[in-house]
């Protein structure tokens, strides 16, 4: 007699989700695509999320959770919260290694944009990753990563805005990998900010 099939968590739904996305945009993502990725049938995203939308829904909000307390899980990098910053921002972006699958994560987030219940979570991450960029640009000052007097808060915008325009530039003119490009605009970025302690560090 076969065993009893161990139930799929919420969270490897929702990776699959995410993954599918990727693949084929918010437009071909479907209920069914999403069950045969983790090996259900689609009845049972319908009783857990209820449709398409409240699966997105939910992958959204996980999506916030998750941009609360990134450096609590990775910790920092080499003892640095420059490092760790660049190791964010780079794993951050990690599921659009292609122009195609960047492409399927940009219609996701014009979905965000134009739906009250998907804009919600997506301001709420937005706003999560801010607060995590600019303390780690505080700790950088801080252990002389970066120049006293360096305005964090007006730093951590413009990181998150390379960060987006970025992966957009990258997608169009398709020079290098996406990490690549994502190292080079925040190293001409902060470079104005290093101090030579700090540029002694990211020799090493």
């Amino acid at each position: 007699m076969a065993g009893r099939p161990r139930e799929v968590t919420d969270a490897a739904i929702l990776r699959a989700a995410a993954e599918v996305i990727g693949r084929l945009g918010p437009a071909g993502l479907t209920l069914a695509a999403v069950a045969k990725d983790v090996g259900v049938v689609p009845g049972t995203l319908v009783q857990r999320f209820g449709s398409k939308h409240g699966l997105l829904v939910a992958l959204a909000k996980q999506a916030a959770n998750d941009a609360q307390a990134p450096p609590e899980r990775a910790g920092h990098v080499n003892g640095s919260p420059i490092d760790t910053l660049y190791s964010l921002v780079i794993e951050s972006m990690a599921t659009m290694a292609t122009p195609e699958r960047f492409a399927n994560h940009l219609a996701f987030l014009c979905l965000d944009l134009t739906d009250p219940e998907l804009y919600a979570p997506a301001h709420a991450m937005h706003t999560a990753q801010r607060a995590v960029i600019e303390g780690l640009l505080v700790e950088a000052v801080e252990s002389a990563e970066l120049a006293t007097g360096t305005d964090t808060t007006a730093l951590a915008g413009s990181v998150q805005a390379i960060t987006t325009g970025a992966g957009l530039s990258w997608a169009l003119d398709r020079h290098g990998t996406l990490a690549e490009r994502l190292r080079q605009e925040l190293d001409t970025l902060l470079r104005p900010y290093r101090t030579t302690h700090g540029a002694e560090l990211e020799e090493t």
